[in-house]
Parts: structure tokens; C-alpha cells; sequence
């Protein structure tokens, strides 16, 4: 699928918002953000009303749209959407491994811990999550995941940002290997340890 102006704008504004780049409150103004990208308004709004579905802006009458601030409740359902979803789909994602989806999910795990800041390791972090999970090949289920991972990521950079260091994540290596021996009971079991140690 070709990406478009609209997913342009949208993946740079969520990652900005997602890194408190653009802080809770700030205006997103359709027309600097169309000079921005040398656009018309209508991939603008397109890609604004994305960021309302997914909790990260919201329309306020008179206000215009702005980014919403970090909920501690939100958090918290986020997390146990994330517990319940993940290990759904891992249960059915070992059950259709193959040796090529444990090479890249293994892969992954390597490049994650090699990150060198937090940015870079936060992408990489979900496409570890996204590689263990998309043999599932429940693309509704791995899409509703997507949208989880970006208000987790939201959290993680507002609470860990100062106190990240590198390191090689113990989660992930058990995690694949628990896989490797298609050990569905204790590969999801270190998943919802994992998850809401993010909490």
C-alpha cells in the first residue's frame, strides 16, 4: 500500500506528540502544518482526525484541535488491552511460526538492544513486539495492537526518557526463546510480566 501525504503527516505529528515534542495542549494549526508540508487542508484534517481517534488530539469548540494530555486512567486500560490483545495474538502467532518469522522476531530482539537512545529504541522495541505477533496473521487484531503501542509509547517517554540507558532486554531473549520451543504457556506469561512492567 502506497503511503500518502495524510500518513506522512500523521506519522510525524504522532511521534512528536509521542515523544512530548508537541506537549499536552499545543495547538495543531491546519494551516501551518499544510505550509509545513507543502500541502492543501485536506490531508491535514485527514491526518488530524487520525490523531483523534487515537487519543492523541482532540477538537475543542473555539480551540480548534490540540494534543491531549497523558490520562493515568487511559494508562491503565491501555496496559490491560495490551495484556489481553498481546497474548491473544502470540498464542495464535506460535501456533503458525515458521523459521523465517523467528529469524526476524530474533532479529529484531538483537537491533533493539543495540539501540543506542531512546527514540531509536522505542521504534525498535515495537517492531520486536509487531515480529513476535504478526504470524497470528490477524491483521484487526495487529492493527487495534498498533494503535495500543503508540499510547504505550506515549507513557514510556513522558515517565522513562531521563532514567533510559541501553541494555539487552531479558524479557525479549526469553520471550524467543519460549518460542523457539513453541512453549505457548511461558512465552505469554513473560509478555504480561513485560507489559506491565511498563506500568
Amino acid at each position: 500500500m502506497t503511503a500518502t501525504i495524510a500518513d506522512s503527516i500523521f506519522d510525524t505529528l504522532s511521534q512528536r506528540i509521542v515523544t512530548g515534542d508537541l506537549p499536552a495542549g499545543e495547538k495543531l494549526r491546519q494551516d501551518h502544518i499544510a505550509r509545513a508540508f507543502e500541502t492543501s487542508h485536506v490531508p491535514v484534517r485527514e491526518a488530524l482526525l487520525r490523531l483523534e481517534a487515537r487519543g492523541l488530539a482532540r477538537s475543542e469548540p473555539r480551540r480548534g484541535m490540540r494534543v491531549t494530555a497523558l490520562d493515568p486512567a487511559e494508562v491503565r486500560e491501555v496496559i490491560e488491552m495490551r495484556v489481553a490483545l498481546e497474548t491473544l495474538a502470540l498464542q495464535h502467532s506460535i501456533q503458525n511460526l515458521t523459521p523465517s518469522a523467528l529469524k526476524l522476531a530474533d532479529d529484531a530482539r538483537v537491533a533493539c538492544d543495540e539501540a543506542q537512545d531512546m527514540p531509536t529504541w522505542e521504534t525498535r522495541n515495537r517492531i520486536f513486539h509487531r515480529a513476535i505477533l504478526t504470524p497470528c496473521a490477524r491483521p484487526r487484531l495487529l492493527h487495534t495492537i498498533d494503535d495500543l503501542h503508540i499510547a504505550s509509547a506515549r507513557h514510556l517517554f513522558a515517565h522513562w526518557r531521563q532514567r533510559w540507558a541501553q541494555r539487552a532486554d531479558a524479557d525479549h531473549a526469553a520471550i524467543v526463546q519460549a518460542m523457539k520451543r513453541r512453549d505457548a504457556a511461558t512465552a505469554t506469561a513473560i509478555l504480561v510480566r513485560h507489559i506491565r512492567r511498563a506500568s
